[in-house]
């Protein structure tokens, strides 16, 4: 009993919450059989999907969820501060912060080991990266945590966007900053698309935090098909192709033709397509079942007739978070000038950096 308990209750970094497992299933259901009770109530409804939300958070990725929460309270506050500010220069001063606060966790937690690397590289130095966090709470709460090693929280980059795009669109006046902070919470957390995607704009998805529920008999066909649609791709195309061609010519190369190298290079591709598009997919209907939008993140990559029509098919929600927050924000293509063409090398650099490069991370 009580290691069934342990089990339901507490994380397990053997057993995290994948949307493919039985236990997400069990969890949903329960989700589900309380939403049904008080989603009349907005209120209720969203603190609830909010706590839910973190617990599924600690579930998956254990105690990073504090780091969660104090993303969710500093951009809460800051939100208000952008706001109420009296002169632009105050203003942007504000948002300079939260962008700065949001980067700089984002840099640290999943691209100190990059950025250490590429300095050693070209200096010739042995600096190796340490975990503050980790050295933070082993000195003043006598924790053992590992300081040598920094585990990169999963979803970091999909919340750091979205409390990014929050701040910014306050800042152009585009949304009002949200009053209630669990309201704020539950935006941010919203546990379908909190580790995988689709990235979740401030001004999309703010407004449905204070609409009645509404689910038609088609939005609910539509749902299952999104989710069943994303489990056939994770299950039976990802998984299918990575157990039975990918992991075995990668796990020994040499013992396979060049051909059979070749194809398994062109199948990772597809894996990985398979894999992200398909969590996203679940992501999209799980979140319908609930009554909330979440916009497309891909739309048949692999039928592009060109490369930027590739991108344009594939995680756009990241792709058109960069054009509209950062892009145009620097000139676009209408006004441009050399600073427009130097942020635009370091956009791509910064695309392939988010996207975490397959074919990069292969060759290493």
């Amino acid at each position: 009993m009580k290691e069934w308990i342990e089990y339901i209750l507490l994380y397990n970094p053997d057993a995290p919450i994948i949307f493919t497992g039985l236990y997400f299933w069990g969890f949903f259901a329960v989700v589900l059989a309380v939403f049904s009770v008080i989603y009349k109530r907005l209120a209720w409804r969203n603190a609830f999907l909010f706590l839910v939300s973190l617990f599924f958070y600690y579930k998956t990725s254990g105690l990073f969820f504090l780091l969660l929460v104090f993303s969710i309270t500093c951009d809460y506050l800051l939100g208000f501060r952008i706001a109420k500010a009296e002169t632009p220069i105050t203003k942007k001063l504000w948002l300079i912060i939260s962008i700065t606060l949001n980067l700089s966790l984002l840099v640290y937690f999943k691209y100190a080991y990059f950025f250490t690397d590429s300095f050693n590289n070209l200096f010739g130095s042995i600096f190796h990266p340490i975990n503050h966090f980790a050295a933070l709470s082993n000195n003043f709460f006598a924790t053992t945590f590992k300081v040598d090693k920094i585990i990169l929280p999963i979803g970091i980059s999909f919340y750091t966007f979205q409390t990014m795009s929050y701040a910014i669109d306050i800042f152009r006046n585009r949304i009002a900053p949200v009053k209630s902070f669990l309201d704020f919470g539950f935006y941010v957390s919203f546990f379908p698309q909190l580790v995988a995607g689709p990235i979740v704009r401030a001004a999309d998805f703010i407004p449905q935090l204070y609409k009645e529920y509404q689910l038609t008999k088609h939005q609910f066909g539509i749902a299952l098909f999104w989710i069943l649609n994303g489990l056939i791709k994770k299950i039976f195309l990802a998984d299918y192709i990575a157990i039975n061609l990918v992991d075995r010519v990668f796990s020994n190369p040499v013992s396979y033709t060049g051909f059979e190298n070749l194809l398994a290079l062109y199948a990772y591709s597809l894996q990985v397509y398979a894999d992200f598009s398909g969590y996203t997919d679940i992501a999209i209907g799980v979140a319908m079942l609930m009554g909330f939008h979440l916009n497309k993140n891909f739309n048949s990559p692999y039928k592009a007739d060109s490369v930027a029509d590739f991108w344009k098919r594939w995680h756009i929600s990241l792709s058109s978070w960069l054009k509209d927050y950062l892009y145009i924000s620097i000139g676009g293509n209408k006004k441009g000038t050399w600073f427009t063409y130097i942020a635009l090398i370091a956009i791509a650099g910064f695309i392939v950096l988010a996207s975490d490069n397959v074919l990069v991370r292969y060759a290493q």
